[in-house]
């Protein structure tokens, strides 16, 4: 059952003094939920030159996905498709073994790395069955986590040695002056720790989307759902905010005014959190040589620091 958490009308109004508390350090009764997967989509279609039969091949393509994903890489066992990356698996006879061969290819196409997994006994690997095609499987995904992270590190426009440029469209759904003082507060602290904020999708990373719902309850109570959703350019969902509290019935119903700067203080953190793993960085990490300088484009985002 959601927490009942009062909020006094004359604080909406008020432009000084305490903060309302119903957001702040609170993101509601299921705290603040978060998706993370840490990179862009990485596809790994069966391996048409690995010594194997057709549903060998995809038993294989699915345990090496399956292992990515356990360790944090957004990987599927699918063919390729747009601004997807790519693992190419083989696999090569040498002597009475057979070599598993890896290599990962760009959005474009182009070779960004290879590695090797572990030799298998030819005998075994002819015989394809599911135990050591898993095994094979668990043993070369650490070294193509560490190749992932060595492509990503390597390359000075990735995100993880740049700021992300977000967009950050106008809220939806709420009452009163809720949709612009969200969108405005949204911009004003995400942009105070560190991404570039604008407000047109031109060369943007990432999208933060916010979506309010206000739905009643019993006892004179309105339930107060926030959403922020992080997606990538393309469209594709990365991560998510959820805020719930309840509040009276009708407390929003016309200006936010410090509701919507403690929503956005506690959101703020959460959104960050999620570019930063999509950036291939732990929350908190500086971007590679950056230090933690917040960089703001007050004139294309129309920020303006809070007075």
């Amino acid at each position: 059952m959601l927490p009942r958490i009062s909020l006094l009308l004359a604080l909406l109004v008020a432009s000084c003094g305490d903060l309302p508390e119903p957001f702040l350090g609170n993101p509601g009764a299921t705290a603040r939920l978060l998706a993370r997967p840490p990179t862009p989509r990485l596809a790994v279609p069966p391996p048409g030159d690995a010594l194997l039969s057709d549903a060998a091949g995809r038993q294989y393509a699915d345990s090496l996905a399956a292992g990515l994903q356990a360790q944090e890489v957004t990987a599927f066992a699918d063919k390729v498709r747009p601004n997807d990356w790519q693992l190419v698996a083989r696999a090569e006879q040498r002597g009475r073994n057979v070599v598993p061969l890896f290599r990962v290819l760009n959005p474009k196409g182009e070779d960004k790395g290879n590695t090797e997994g572990t030799p298998v006994p030819a005998a075994a690997w002819a015989t394809a069955d599911a135990a050591t095609l898993d095994q094979t499987a668990r043993d070369a995904v650490p070294r193509i986590a560490n190749l992932l992270t060595g492509i990503q590190h390597a390359d000075p426009n990735s995100l993880y040695n740049r700021v992300a440029k977000v967009q950050v469209p106008a809220v939806t759904g709420a009452p009163g002056d809720g949709n612009i003082s969200l969108t405005r507060q949204m911009k004003t602290h995400l942009a105070a720790l560190g991404p570039v904020v604008q407000d047109d999708a031109v060369g943007a990373d990432f999208i933060v989307q916010g979506d309010v719902r206000m739905v009643p309850i019993a006892g004179g109570q309105q339930r107060v759902e926030i959403q922020w959703t992080v997606k990538a350019a393309s469209g594709d969902e990365r991560g998510k905010v959820v805020q719930l509290n309840e509040i009276p019935a009708g407390a929003l119903d016309h200006y936010w005014a410090d509701v919507a700067v403690v929503v956005a203080t506690e959101a703020a953190g959460g959104v960050n959190d999620v570019l930063n793993r999509q950036s291939g960085r732990e929350p908190g990490e500086a971007v590679h040589g950056q230090g933690n300088k917040p960089l703001v484009e007050g004139r294309k985002s129309g920020v303006e620091p809070i007075r």
